[in-house]
């Protein structure tokens, strides 16, 4: 069977840009197109492994850094007398900078929002107060997709390298991992994404537990939060994590769900 975690991106080809931007400490106004032109295919490779949904945009970003890099690589100083021609970049940049103006006006409306929901008045539970603390928690922030790839694609560039070749099947499912994941929580209040990846040696069960993670996400069992920008994921429930709410969720999602004309037998 094929999972095909669809989620509700609001990310796009930008956000990813500047994610590539903010975590090498690059200067917008100086982008080494090269380095972030080959970061961006690399991460755009992930999001195909996982057979997430790459809109139109993400295809025409990397034609717009292709066709930079070309323009970088070929210059064409001007003649005697005329006006210097303008960075091929000078375009982008702009373009990068008034999303980032808006994007940062947005999150800042988000963070009035999140506020005004303070103010009424509600009932906690004491085992849930209990087990969060809120001091700390209103210091978190959401984690994005980025942060989610970025933090397998760490986990996968340093999974021991196999020398021996060896024919093994090994059969690993979506709800085995959940079951994993539900089990790696407990009672916690919450887990970090590194704890439940770092002690796996398969890169299929990598890569079918981080499609687990995507799934729960998804289906509103977890939310995930950062500390800081780069920091350690945090997975918070946000519900009880139980497997047959979470297979009959799943299961209801497969009955409701028209099949696709690409996936129906020829």
């Amino acid at each position: 069977m094929t999972y095909k975690i669809k989620l509700p991106v609001f990310e796009g080809p930008f956000d990813l840009l500047l994610y590539l931007i903010r975590k090498h400490e690059i200067d917008v106004y100086d982008i080494p197109i090269a380095m972030i032109t080959r970061q961006y295919l690399e991460y755009l490779e992930l999001m195909k492994l996982f057979d997430l949904d790459i809109a139109g945009e993400f295809i025409e970003m990397i034609a717009t850094l292709m066709l930079i890099k070309v323009r970088m690589l070929l210059p064409n100083p001007p003649a005697e007398g005329e006006e210097e021609i303008e960075d091929p970049r000078e375009a982008l940049v702009m373009q990068l900078l008034e999303y980032q103006r808006f994007k940062e006006a947005s999150s800042q409306f988000g963070e009035l929002e999140r506020r005004r929901r303070r103010y009424f008045v509600r009932q906690v539970p004491k085992t849930v107060q209990q087990k969060y603390n809120s001091s700390d928690e209103d210091f978190l922030q959401d984690a994005t997709l980025y942060d989610l790839l970025s933090a397998f694609k760490y986990a996968l560039d340093n999974m021991p390298k196999v020398t021996v070749h060896q024919v093994k099947v090994t059969k690993v499912t979506i709800e085995q991992r959940v079951a994993f994941i539900f089990d790696k929580v407990g009672e916690r209040p919450y887990v970090i994404f590194r704890e439940i990846i770092q002690e796996i040696k398969s890169k299929i069960e990598l890569i079918v537990t981080f499609i687990a993670v995507l799934d729960l996400l998804r289906l509103n069992f977890f939310t995930a939060k950062q500390s800081h920008a780069f920091g350690e994921i945090r997975l918070i429930p946000l519900r009880k994590l139980s497997m047959e709410e979470y297979l009959e969720m799943h299961n209801r999602e497969l009955v409701e769900e028209p099949a696709d004309e690409e996936s129906l037998p020829q």
